[in-house]
Parts: C-alpha cells; sequence; structure tokens
C-alpha cells in the first residue's frame, strides 16, 4: 500500500474487523470485510454502517452565502429552510458536472456542502475562485469524521445510543444536530444507498466511540460493516451516478440523468444557458441503466 495514502479516523477499527483496503480518492479505505454480497445484502434486508469519513465538509457563511450557492449551483437553494437538505451539482460553463453535492442549510448564513473526497480540492478552489459575493468558504474536512447507517434498521439502532433526540423525528432530507459522546454531532436523513438511514458529520476526536456504539447497538439485529464494494453496487442497483463515472466535467448535468436537479426558473447560474438550451432542444447523449 501507498505510504501516502490517507486514513480515516477509523483505520484501526476496520482492521480489527479484518477489512480489505483500497486505495480511493487518496485515501485508504475498506472496499469489503466478509464479502461485498452478504454486506449488499444486509443493507437491504436490515442495516449496514459504512465509514465515508474520506468524503468534504465545505462551510458557507456569511450574509449573501445563499446567493454564492444559488450561483454556484443548479438546484434552487432558496427553497430550503432551516434544518432540510437537497441534492445538487457544481455546473461548468459548459453544462457539466464539477461535482455532485448534497447541501444543508443552518440558517440563510450559514450552509454545509458536503462534497467526494475526490474533488474536495477541486470544488473548494472552484467556489473560491467564483466568489464574487460577501460570503466565506471554510473547508474543515479535516475536523469531521463521517459514518452512515443504512437500512430498513438503521433508524431503530441509532436511537438505542441514547442521543438527546428521537432520530425517527427527522425527516427525509432534513438533518439536526445532537450531543453524543461528549460531542456536537450532525445527524443528517440522507444516504447513497436507496435506503433509508442516516449520515452523521462527527468530530473526528467521538469517531471511534460511535463507530462502536452502532456495531454494538446492531449486534443482533443483522447490522454489518460495510465497505465501498458494497456502496458502489447498493448505489448502481438504486440507479444513482458517482463523479468519475455516470458524471463528469465533460458530461452534462442533463446527459447524465440528473437534470430534475437544474431548476432554471431561479435565475441565472453558472452553466445556465448551456443547460437551458438540452433542455429545450434535447441532449445529444443520455445516460440509460438496464434491468437485469
Amino acid at each position: 500500500m501507498e505510504e501516502s495514502l490517507r486514513r480515516t479516523p477509523l483505520y484501526e477499527c476496520h482492521e480489527q474487523l479484518g477489512a480489505r483496503f483500497v486505495p480511493f480518492a487518496g485515501f485508504e479505505m475498506p472496499v469489503q470485510y466478509s464479502s461485498v454480497i452478504d454486506e449488499h445484502h444486509a443493507v437491504r434486508n436490515h442495516a449496514g454502517i459504512f465509514d465515508v469519513s474520506h468524503m468534504g465538509e465545505v462551510f458557507v457563511t456569511g450574509p449573501q452565502a445563499e446567493d454564492a450557492l444559488q450561483y454556484m449551483t443548479c438546484n434552487n437553494v432558496a427553497k430550503l429552510v432551516d434544518g432540510k437538505a437537497h441534492y445538487s451539482a457544481i455546473i461548468n460553463e459548459n453544462g457539466g458536472v464539477v461535482d455532485d453535492i448534497i447541501i444543508y442549510r443552518f440558517s440563510p448564513e450559514k450552509f454545509l456542502v458536503c462534497v467526494n473526497a475526490s474533488n474536495r480540492e477541486k470544488d473548494f478552489s472552484w467556489f473560491t475562485e467564483h466568489n464574487t459575493f460577501e460570503a466565506q468558504f471554510e473547508d474543515r474536512s479535516d475536523e469531521y469524521a463521517q459514518i452512515a447507517i443504512q437500512g430498513p434498521k438503521a433508524l431503530e439502532i441509532a436511537n438505542q445510543l441514547g442521543a438527546n433526540i428521537s432520530f425517527d423525528e427527522i425527516a427525509y432530507f432534513h438533518f439536526a444536530t445532537c450531543e453524543l459522546f461528549g460531542a456536537e454531532i450532525i445527524a443528517a436523513r440522507t444516504g447513497y444507498t436507496g435506503e433509508d438511514g442516516l449520515e452523521f458529520f462527527i468530530p473526528q476526536a467521538a469517531a471511534t466511540d460511535m463507530w462502536q456504539a452502532l456495531l454494538e447497538a446492531g449486534g443482533d439485529k443483522g447490522l454489518l460493516p460495510a465497505g465501498l464494494g458494497a456502496r458502489d453496487s447498493l448505489r448502481l442497483e438504486a440507479c444513482y451516478p458517482l463523479h468519475g463515472h455516470e458524471l463528469g466535467d465533460d458530461i452534462s448535468a442533463i446527459e447524465s440523468g440528473i437534470g430534475w436537479t437544474v431548476k432554471l426558473k431561479k435565475g441565472d447560474f453558472i452553466g445556465r444557458d448551456v443547460l437551458a438550451k438540452e433542455k429545450a432542444e434535447g441532449a445529444k447523449r443520455t445516460l440509460v441503466g438496464f434491468f437485469v
């Protein structure tokens, strides 16, 4: 394994579980623990727990934080309310997808943008280079770990942690903060598996305690640790695109099948003219899925 690869705060936990590691987005990440098939079925039928600490967290603050994101992303940020999130994309001048993202609104002057690990530096540079607003972009990825628990029993398991909130009360694609393991944690009812569940943004010092607590809480409910292999098969089965595969800087948002996130009526944003033309006239190519 290359020495230059980074490790998440949960690396030793994965070693203890016998994970097999692969290089991914500059990190040494677990690709599987038992088998990809077993982990895939655990998520569909019970629950799976994923280390997604390689993902990036960019906070956007200031009096024009909303305006900045409205101009640099394609979905309608003005429709968000406090505690709500939406799926969106950063679009370049040619309509291509710089990255697909999830935006979480804390207030009109504070947002969290979750970006893909392989695009973290690129996205942050894009934001800062195009920031002509009274908004501050801060890459705080090194402060956070991220754990996803997904599957039909995910909420039941998470509720055993003893948080000061009930995770059932968080609506789909909404989020809340809670106190756990001596830290403030962001609990988001989002995920990329096609199942219900939660994604936790955790200060790195509390990550191991939370990982172990979730494994213990789900031990009698079919919970399995799951790696990148199952994460990929699950998102493919759900027809969710992945940047660098179905999404790319040279593939437009319309071509890649995420045109539903492109809100032309919201006003001007980077890449709007190209996407408006493709929506009106049709794209030259389109992404299709196969059922077997």
